[in-house]
């Protein structure tokens, strides 16, 4: 199996892309779930992402053989990495506030440098690495509003859910670690492929053929989510993990507020706030903590 790699620029730009790819969703759910109930919402999310990406998987000739190991791996990623946590977020954004979902998403990181380094050769937990996700969670806190916090202990079982959602995607992250083999579109079709499997059940629970017909505002968010923040996204998820493993891909936890915010700055003429501001100053403090380079360099330079 190859080695975890440190992160190259081009890495870095992919970590980015993920995350407004990722950002997006948090848009695009807040819409459909206006009109769309939660399982349904999740249902056509992974089921029209797997539909996309078996079509691309068939056109580019990638199709290959998998024994029955790699089929079972491929409905434990779908359940631990889509089936628990999009349902979990989903219906906790239907109670608490998007930004609230955000920060409690954003300790997936955290979750995931403590299991890495019990479970894991090559990406043991190190002073930079945590000082570096502290200020990174620090900096979503901040950039979103402390306000937000002051709502802890209402809805708390919605929030335990988004909690629950992040460890989740932590566990998952780790898991693929073992599939790093296989090409991304790969991985990603036959997870999105067994996830669909195991949530077709679950859409009897909102009964949506008793439900008006959702507007096409809604309908637009849904297919979205499916082909931007899943199918795609997830093809840059798996590059990401085989290359440069489970911690660094999680990092993109934190950019994804950031990329919100700056989307919502390009295209809605948005103003940044003070507190954004800082949010971002402390996340960048703590990705250069992380990859550890910029610290090295300052190092060598005061050395001489």
């Amino acid at each position: 199996m190859p080695r975890i790699q440190p992160m190259s620029a081009l890495d870095w730009a992919a970590l980015v892309l993920l995350s407004l790819m990722w950002g997006a969703s948090f848009f695009f759910a807040g819409v459909a779930l206006m009109e769309i109930p939660p399982f349904t919402l999740t249902f056509i999310r992974i089921s029209v992402a797997a539909a996309m990406l078996i079509v691309i998987l068939a056109a580019s000739g990638s199709f290959v053989r998998v024994d029955l190991r790699t089929i079972g791996g491929f409905f434990m990623m779908g359940f631990i990495n889509n089936v628990i946590p999009f349902n979990l977020l989903f219906w906790g954004q239907t109670h608490i506030a998007s930004g609230l979902a955000s920060i409690f998403n954003a300790t997936m990181p955290l979750f995931t440098v403590v299991v890495a380094h019990f479970v894991t050769h090559d990406e043991k937990m190190t002073p930079g690495r945590v000082a570096g996700l502290v200020l990174g969670f620090a900096g979503v806190v901040v950039m979103i509003g402390p306000e937000l916090m002051r709502e802890l202990g209402t809805n708390v079982l919605a929030q335990v859910a988004c909690l629950v959602a992040a460890f989740f995607y932590a566990i998952s992250a780790i898991y693929a670690r073992r599939f790093r083999e296989l090409p991304p579109l790969v991985l990603a079709t036959g997870q999105l492929s067994a996830s669909t499997l195991m949530l077709a059940p679950l859409v009897l629970i909102d009964r949506p053929w008793t439900l008006p017909m959702p507007s096409m505002r809604a309908l637009w968010a849904a297919l979205g989510i499916a082909v931007i923040s899943t199918a795609l996204a997830y093809l840059v998820y798996y590059r990401i993990i085989a290359k440069n493993g489970a911690t660094n891909v999680s990092l993109v936890t934190f950019l994804i507020p950031v990329s919100a915010i700056l989307l919502g700055v390009t295209f809605l003429k948005e103003t940044l706030t003070p507190n954004e501001l800082i949010g971002f100053a402390l996340i960048g403090l703590g990705l250069a903590a992380i990859d550890g380079r910029p610290a090295a360099r300052l190092q060598k330079a005061f050395v001489r």
